[in-house]
């Protein structure tokens, strides 16, 4: 499918109170919900049936699936039982631990959690087998409904499910984000950052712990102070390792949540704890601080209160620090944008939004390796104004995602890998060109190019204006994406897309019969020879004419003109209307078509006879056209070909298409300025 960029003007962070219904009727929840208490039916979900799509797409389910109402399971469903908590999240038999520990950490805030999951929904007065939870996707609150029909076997949940038999908000929540994505086997595999952003808007950070900085312990407790939510894991050197347990009870390539961090007094010394969670809702560390261990008999029964620590086999553990940093190797904390935060806490982030799209033959340039077409991505700059508090630098947070592909699995798709490279901003407007490229180094980057939903960097560089280039790695391969920048101080961003200009030059008037020069002489024996008295040619005489004088021209290697660039032509430059052209109209298109295969040999790098699509733009530019990003990808989708190369006679034909538009919108200029004209004078 072809990706086209829409609209990549910086945005404001999304209200989450104005959450957009999805289903396809374009009916809203209460909507739905009321229409089917009226008709006295449970409703049943056409957009996500309880069918084995809904299931799996790569194969057939291995056992056969059952879909029932938690009604049909249990004799008293509740949505929510006592609070929903982190014990409230088991993971079923579907790879998606990286959801599970994210639900988890969702549970820490109330707020945050009232968002997702609406907790004015049950099973009593008003049920009609409808729920509904809101997901943030790029920018924007999602509202997503459902029906309450889920996948058993033998009488139980499959999948996600509740320590208590009875309670069923996390089974439901898990169904709608399948819906989200296309399918339950949509959420096999994945990092807890992704599902951490879709339930918050907040802006990933990935951390390697062994090269974690020193106050790393500092970093974690004011991100769970501030409401975020933080992930962790262990990592495996084979596929063979995955989800392997270790001596110590952690498991390998899993994903944990953490749950707190705390200091406790141990034997007069200050101990640094952290608390994590296993979404298993069991299977956990046994090493010093574990549920049973020895250490817990030095602290005291209230300190123990405090910590909410008690011996039970729920997944959740504490673990010494020191430990913490021998065992897990990556770290993942979700900073919620300001939205996301009640009014009264203190640390908030100013957020822009850009959206996007990489387009073959367009702005699909991939990285700096490769040069030629690096130039042709998007380009975003930045402007830092404000300083840190008490500091020389500013302080933000790039984040480049992909978007939905996980939504594409189904097709094929597949994570692609992405980055970005930030420069110092030449103190020009306009889509810098491959030379700037060229001689000048990057001033900060992406730390790495990876196959993740979204690559994220903190940096911290002086004031002044900044230009960062969102890429995928290799060109040619084409996504839409989402870039935001996350501030502590006010940043101002905008894109460097072109504004539509159009500089022609006026056009050759042409040159008396007596001045002639000898080129023009030749043309007009050739025009009487084809021609006769009336001096005027067909397409296809003109098409005869013009490949006769480029087969004679030494360094052009174009292949003929076709016909329909001819009758093109004629359409240009005829001014009688008659569908042919006169030779004095001949003379007037041969001076333009000097100019334009002068621009084409230019651009043609290679001498090859075709132009690479991705310089384009700055061939159309020399000839008078500045185009923006949607325009020229319009444009290459239309004339390029399968290897992103644009043969002369497509490029001709574009520039006639131009400049017959460039002609309609100048009438239409004229037309409108004598209106207006004509109002202020009356």
């Amino acid at each position: 499918m072809p990706y086209l960029y829409q609209d990549s003007k910086a945005r404001p962070a999304a209200n989450p109170g104005a959450a957009r219904a999805t289903h396809s009727s374009g009916k809203g929840y209460e909507q739905l919900r009321q229409e089917c208490l009226l008709r006295g039916v449970l409703f049943e979900d056409s957009d996500f049936p309880a069918c084995n799509s809904s299931l799996f797409f790569s194969e057939n389910p291995p056992i056969p699936f059952v879909w029932k109402r938690p009604g049909d399971i249990v004799k008293d469903p509740k949505f929510i039982l006592g609070g929903a908590t982190r014990t409230d999240i088991c993971q079923g038999d579907l790879g998606d631990c990286w959801l599970l520990a994210a639900i988890a950490s969702l549970t820490l805030n109330e707020k945050t959690l009232a968002r997702v999951v609406p907790l004015d929904q049950n099973f009593g007065p008003g049920y009609a087998g409808i729920f509904h939870f809101q997901f943030w996707q790029h920018n924007e609150w999602l509202d997503v409904v459902i029906d309450d029909r889920l996948p058993t076997f033998k009488g139980r949940l499959v999948f996600l499910h509740s320590a208590e038999l009875n309670e069923f908000w996390s089974a439901l929540l898990e169904k709608a984000y399948a819906k989200l994505n296309g399918s339950y086997e949509s959420l096999k595999g994945g990092s807890t950052i992704e599902a951490m952003e879709d339930f918050t808007g907040g802006i990933g950070e990935m951390y390697d712990v062994k090269a974690a900085p020193d106050n790393f312990y500092e970093i974690l407790g004011k991100a769970l102070k501030r409401c975020s939510m933080v992930g962790c894991s262990i990592d495996t050197s084979s596929a063979a390792e995955s989800e392997a347990r270790t001596p110590s009870g952690l498991v390998k390539g899993h994903a944990y949540s953490v749950t707190g961090i705390e200091q406790v007094s141990y034997r007069g010394q200050q101990v640094k704890l952290i608390r994590i969670r296993n979404p298993w809702g069991q299977v956990e560390w046994n090493g010093p601080w574990s549920d049973n261990s020895a250490e817990w008999r030095s602290v005291s029964p209230a300190e123990q209160r405090r910590l909410s620590q008690a011996a039970r086999d729920d997944g959740e553990f504490w673990m010494r620090f020191e430990d913490f940093k021998v065992h897990f190797d990556k770290v993942e904390i979700c900073n919620l944008t300001p939205d996301a935060l009640g009014d009264s806490t203190a640390h908030k982030w100013e957020v822009t939004i850009h959206q996007g799209s990489w387009v073959r033959g367009a702005t699909a340039g991939g990285c700096r390796n490769f040069l030629e077409t690096f130039w042709t991505n998007p380009q975003i700059k930045l402007h830092l104004t404000e300083k840190d508090d008490g500091q020389d630098d500013c302080t933000f947070i790039a984040a480049l995602m992909q978007k939905d592909r996980r939504k594409l699995k189904k097709l094929g798709a597949e994570m692609l890998t992405i980055g970005y490279s930030i420069y110092e901003s030449p103190g020009r407007d306009g889509h810098l060109g491959k030379d700037f490229f060229r001689y000048h180094p990057s001033k900060a980057r992406s730390k790495t190019y990876i196959n993740l939903r979204e690559v994220s960097h903190r940096f911290k560089l002086p004031p002044g204006d900044y230009i960062l280039i969102p890429t995928t790695f290799e060109p040619h391969q084409e996504a839409d994406f989402c870039l935001r920048i996350f501030s502590e101080k006010k940043a101002i961003t905008e894109d460097l897309d072109e504004n539509v200009a159009i500089d022609l030059p006026e056009p050759p008037q042409p040159t008396p019969g007596p001045q002639e020069t000898e080129e023009e002489k030749q043309f007009r024996a050739l025009f009487e020879q084809i021609s006769g008295k009336d001096m005027e040619i067909s397409a296809e005489e003109l098409e005869y004419v013009l490949n006769a004088v480029l087969k004679k021209t030494k360094n052009i290697k174009f292949k003929n003109l076709s016909l329909i660039s001819c009758r093109n032509i004629i359409s240009l430059m005829d001014t009688s209307g008659n569908g042919k052209l006169e030779f004095s109209e001949f003379k007037v298109f041969w001076e333009k078509m000097k100019k334009w295969i002068n621009i084409f040999l230019q651009f043609d790098f290679d001498k090859s006879g075709s132009m690479s699509s991705y310089e384009l733009r700055g061939a159309l530019k020399a000839a008078g056209y500045q185009l923006n990003n949607y325009l020229l990808q319009l444009i290459v989708l239309r004339y390029s070909d399968e290897q992103f190369q644009i043969e002369f006679d497509d490029f001709l034909n574009c520039l006639i298409r131009l400049e017959n538009a460039s002609r309609v919108f100048q009438a239409l200029s004229v037309k409108n300025k004598e209106f207006i004209n004509l109002n202020i004078g009356e």
